[in-house]
């Protein structure tokens, strides 16, 4: 699992023939649509069982954090290329500050909020950050031909 603080998450917008699944904004009355959107586009991709659940969950946790912190609308972008699925999610907040952008650690069982970012960091192959005062975007990866673990090992 990689992370990094990175000016160049998504710098031109993704082309349609780079395997576009969604490109779309959304608001405060649209996370479940968006979650069940991202959910089905992903599973007509090949991602399924374990690893679909845990990114849909990763992108929705993501989402859920622009609408409450981040001015309440966003865009998100998901597509397919080099064996893995990506998503970054963008708003215009104020951005993110600086004492949060470390990889997070496990927050504490009495801690209300914060697990978001954390849960992205254990679900996905790779979390990126780029922010500042104009806004804010997360990249999300994880590859879409890795086994499923379904079972105890």
């Amino acid at each position: 699992m990689e992370s990094a603080v990175s000016p160049t998450v998504l710098a031109e917008p993704v082309p349609a023939s780079a395997g576009r699944l969604l490109d779309r904004r959304f608001g405060r009355d649209e996370i479940a649509l968006v979650r069940h959107e991202v959910s089905a586009r992903l599973r007509a991709a090949g991602l399924v069982g374990d690893r679909h659940a845990g990114f849909v969950l990763a992108v929705n946790e993501v989402v859920t954090n622009v609408v409450l912190h981040a001015g309440g609308q966003g865009r998100l972008l998901l597509w397919l290329a080099g064996g893995s699925a990506w998503c970054s999610v963008t708003d215009s907040g104020p951005g993110i500050p600086a004492r949060y952008l470390a990889t997070p650690e496990i927050p504490e069982a009495y801690e209300v909020g914060g697990r978001g970012i954390w849960l992205a960091y254990q679900l996905c192959d790779e979390v990126t950050v780029a922010t500042g005062s104009i806004g804010t975007t997360i990249g999300l990866r994880i590859t879409v031909g890795a086994p499923d673990v379904t079972g105890p090992q």
